[in-house]
């Protein structure tokens, strides 16, 4: 409650009030009461003192009462100091409104009956800085001098700010070697600014070059240097160079790490995968009494979930309590979502309903919740956490229908999922295409595909664009379901719908209609592929290759295969044995053969498949020279051959009348073991029938 104002209130009074007023509310209500006290006009000190805590507080909700205050200096005709007008400016440049900065800095005169001088200058330079109007600020930096305001230290240290925003460090550079040449040392903000500009734009080695300079001219860096270029380091995953300057830091006697050191060096351990580091730091903070915050606990609790390690991660937990810091929402939600990943549903419960009894529980930890138990089937426990979400006033988001949507479908309640995607609609509820592809995908797995298409024309009406992913899953529907010609009508609506056809939509189709034996129509959209750039895997080029081969269309998959290798594509072994094996099948058995000795250039060795096929290719042509070739080749390479081999050569040699040779192959398998099957034999009887016993 805001204190009472005396009859005979007088300006020095009121600024005691007002300093025993802690809460600025209460004090801004005061300074209100007093503004309309009888026989009471403010003094410059009382606006000073007031505009003065507003400039500290970020309260947005504050900004009206900023301009009805300076509206009543104006009208009071109150002659103010530049420390009054400055926090002013200062309120209006946090809040990036560079207009309003603007029109008081041209009005400063007229309103608080002083001149601007060079703070109110550099004020509103930065003013247009916090609003990116980066241009507005470098031309207004140069009517400085025109206006006989000379540049200060902190005029120079905005100019290096401005050209780090576009990040021309060069530029900042020579902003800081001029200081150097005049009165205006730089100091330490001047070379932080530009160590974190450099640092965020991913040059760590500049940015430490820039930070070994500082040193050497004399400038002591502080904490914040250090912790920008740790943070950087362990941005890119360079842990060496994080870790060297951590070295620095902890050896650097004029310097101690913060607790904003320690977050972001054990939040950097723990996402480079170092959790043990990360954990040895923190036991190192414990051990020193260092200062932690709910950051310090989260981080590690992050981390040690992510690596599957939820007992490493109750340690945490618990420490952090007794250490009697609060954990907010993000830390319950990571230990929630821990626990169930770790299937401890008991310990979910009984972090749940502390989670209520705390007040903690926000949108994300339903969503984490029914993710969870959707994931451990229990759909009961589900419709009552969803339930009790809506009872609590916990608004769903996106996610949050996305997670239902696809649990529900895939737990096998399409109608369900289909009733909630419905209920969402109807009160215009926000829903991504997360949920529409599940919906989609859920209807076509039961080959629904009527009502799937209906699902996706909701979506385009609702003012929700389908993507990739919910075209995909439509397309795949219509392909498992062999309706090619709607599938490729779908295809085709991508890109009138300005969506680019991703890798997979050309691999579902092309895999479905090389199934579908319409190996024609699959390879004019691979090579529709391969001139867009996107490049299918061994497994769909494999499977377009053998459909060609089966149908005879040899020579397309021979154009196939010289166009992806022109491409660079290294195809493996099962890749090169289905276009021997093709090649074999029509007689090109010299081809065949090219492509066999090619694979050593490539690094792809030919395996017992390989050989098989060519020996069985020489053989159908009664080439049994080149035939024994290959087979000395199997043995050469220290590949064993097989019952299939055996059989390829009996028939090979029984073919060419050379039952006497067949049947001592036949005696060379049974020396090495390899047992004979009802083919081998079936192989021996016809030819000794059709030829007679040999002698």
């Amino acid at each position: 409650m805001a204190a009472q104002l005396p009859q005979n209130l007088t300006p020095k009074g009121l600024i005691q009030l007002l300093k025993s007023e802690k809460n600025l509310n209460s004090a801004l209500s005061l300074f209100n009461s007093a503004t309309r006290h009888p026989n009471y006009i403010h003094s410059p000190a009382v606006f000073h003192h007031i505009l003065h805590r507003l400039s500290a507080s970020a309260d947005p909700k504050l900004l009206p009462s900023i301009t009805r205050i300076v509206d009543l200096i104006r009208l009071q005709q109150c002659p103010c100091s530049e420390y009054t007008a400055l926090s002013v400016l200062k309120i209006y440049s946090r809040n990036q409104m560079a207009e309003q900065a603007m029109e008081v800095f041209q009005k400063m005169k007229e309103v608080f009956g002083c001149e601007p001088g060079v703070r109110s200058y550099n004020c509103l330079m930065n003013a247009f800085v916090v609003s990116n109007q980066l241009s507005k600020a470098e031309v207004f930096s140069r009517h400085f001098r025109s206006m006989g305001v000379p540049p200060n230290l902190e005029t120079l240290n905005i100019l290096i700010k401005i050209a780090c925003k576009k990040r021309e460090f060069g530029k900042a550079r020579e902003v800081i070697d001029d200081m150097w040449t005049r009165d205006l040392v730089p100091d330490v903000y001047s070379y932080g600014t530009l160590i974190n500009g450099i640092a965020k734009s991913g040059d760590l080695n500049e940015a430490v070059e820039v930070f070994d300079e500082m040193l050497e001219r004399g400038v002591r860096p502080d904490v914040m240097c250090y912790n920008i270029l740790i943070d950087g380091f362990l941005k890119k995953g360079d842990y060496v160079g994080a870790k060297n300057m951590w070295e620095r830091l902890t050896n650097d006697s004029c310097v101690y790490p913060n607790v904003v050191s320690y977050n972001i060096m054990i939040s950097g351990l723990c996402k480079c995968g170092r959790l043990s580091e990360g954990l040895e730091l923190w036991d190192r903070m414990r051990k020193n009494e260092r200062k932690m915050d709910v950051y310090t606990y989260s981080a590690l609790i992050h981390g040690l979930c992510k690596s599957g390690d939820i007992d490493g991660a109750e340690r945490v937990y618990t420490a952090m309590a007794e250490s009697k810091i609060s954990p907010d929402s993000v830390v319950y939600n990571t230990m929630l979502n821990g626990l169930f990943s770790a299937r401890r549903i008991t310990k979910c419960f009984e972090l749940w309903e502390l989670m209520e009894k705390e007040g903690t529980r926000n949108v994300a930890s339903f969503n984490i919740m029914m993710k969870g138990l959707f994931d451990n089937g229990d759909i009961n426990e589900v419709n009552s956490v969803w339930e009790l979400m809506k009872e609590s006033g916990v608004a769903a988001d996106s996610t949050s229908y996305g997670i239902l949507v696809h649990g529900f479908c895939k737990n096998g309640y399409s109608n369900k999922s289909l009733q909630v995607l419905k209920t969402a609609e109807e009160k215009g509820s926000v829903l991504d295409a997360f949920a529409y592809s599940a919906m989609i995908n859920g209807l076509c797995k039961e080959s629904k595909l009527d009502e799937a298409v209906s699902v996706l024309k909701g979506m385009i009406t609702g003012g929700c664009k389908p993507n990739a992913h919910v075209y995909n899953a439509l397309i795949n529907g219509f392909v498992g379901a062999s309706k090619f010609e709607d599938a490729i009508r779908v295809f085709r609506e991508m890109g009138s719908a300005h969506c680019s056809p991703t890798i997979v939509t050309y691999i579902t189709l092309i895999n479905g209609l090389c199934r579908a034996e319409r190996f024609g129509e699959a390879y004019d959209l691979v090579k529709e592929m391969l001139e867009k750039g996107l490049k299918p895997d061994v497994i769909t080029y494999s499977v377009l290759i053998k459909g060609l081969c089966l149908g005879r269309k040899v020579d397309m998959a021979l154009n196939l295969w010289n166009r992806v290798i022109s491409q660079g594509f290294k195809p493996d072994v099962q890749m090169h044995n289905i276009l021997i094996h093709g090649l074999c099948s029509v007689g090109k058995t010299q081809h065949a053969v090219s492509l066999y000795l090619d694979m050593k250039y490539r690094n792809c060795a030919p395996n017992l498949v390989t050989h098989n096929t060519l020996m069985e290719g020489f053989y159908k042509e009664g080439d049994l020279p080149s035939a024994s070739v290959i087979w000395a080749r199997i043995l050469r390479n220290g590949l064993q051959p097989d019952i299939i081999s055996y059989n390829i050569t009996l028939k090979g040699l029984c073919s060419c009348n050379r039952i006497s040779a067949a049947i001592l192959f036949l005696h060379y398998a049974l020396i090495n073991k390899v047992v004979p099957t009802v083919i081998t034999w079936n192989i021996l009887v016809r030819a000794v029938v059709h030829s007679g016993v040999p002698k």
